[in-house]
């Protein structure tokens, strides 16, 4: 495998649903839509679940042309073949994911709205962070830290994409980009309101030049 160019766009994340045929069914609609990520996210499944949703993703994904993140989970990322792992503060090092992955493997980094640890993920060999919440977001509870200053002080530090989470919808994705974000995360704005195509499209407009 070789490591998928990072070249920015919009970063869809699965939410938790139960049903996993109706998961699925979204998920492809947001590829065909032209998604340039999709993590898979999952709070709720049994391990034996989340391997089975992880195959049937990743083959999806390799049908449209987009690489699977896995979230939090580096063994789930080599035993369905992903192209790479999401890791929070919490979670297993860097180091780790990459021993098991390997080179060509992408690694991002939760960085929540700390530039420093951002610097330490990329000296730590991440290749992207995530900075965020920049909103309010049910996803992710609590009073939105980060913000559009933090942007463009990691444009001018950091070498890697830097990606922008938390409570994006169609109404504020746009400061986001043009301060700096190369990729905007995106959950319930894509998978939980109506229209997913259309949904993607729009936010995929935002990056076009």
């Amino acid at each position: 495998m070789t490591k998928p160019m990072l070249n920015g766009g919009l970063y869809a994340i699965t939410p938790d649903l139960k049903d996993t045929e109706l998961l699925l069914k979204k998920v492809e609609s947001a590829l065909q839509a032209g998604i340039s990520l999709l993590q898979y996210r999952d709070k709720i499944s049994a391990k034996s679940t989340l391997l089975e949703r992880a195959n049937a993703m990743h083959a999806l994904c390799e049908t449209y042309g987009a690489p699977l993140i896995i979230n939090d989970d580096p063994a789930l990322a080599l035993a369905c073949g992903a192209e790479g792992v999401h890791l929070g503060q919490t979670d297993h090092s860097i180091q780790h994911a990459r021993q098991l992955l390997g080179d060509d493997a992408i690694i991002g980094s939760t960085c929540h709205h700390q530039l420093s640890l951002a610097l330490d993920a990329q000296a730590e060999g991440a290749d992207y962070v995530a900075f965020g919440r920049f909103f309010n977001s049910n996803s992710k509870p609590g009073a939105p830290l980060a913000t559009t200053e933090l942007l463009v002080q990691a444009k001018t530090r950091l070498s890697i994409p830097v990606v922008a989470i938390g409570g994006i919808h169609h109404s504020n994705a746009q400061t986001l980009v043009d301060k700096g974000a190369d990729y905007v995360a995106v959950i319930e704005q894509i998978f939980l309101a109506n229209g997913i195509k259309n949904n993607c499209q729009r936010f995929n407009r935002l990056f076009k030049p």
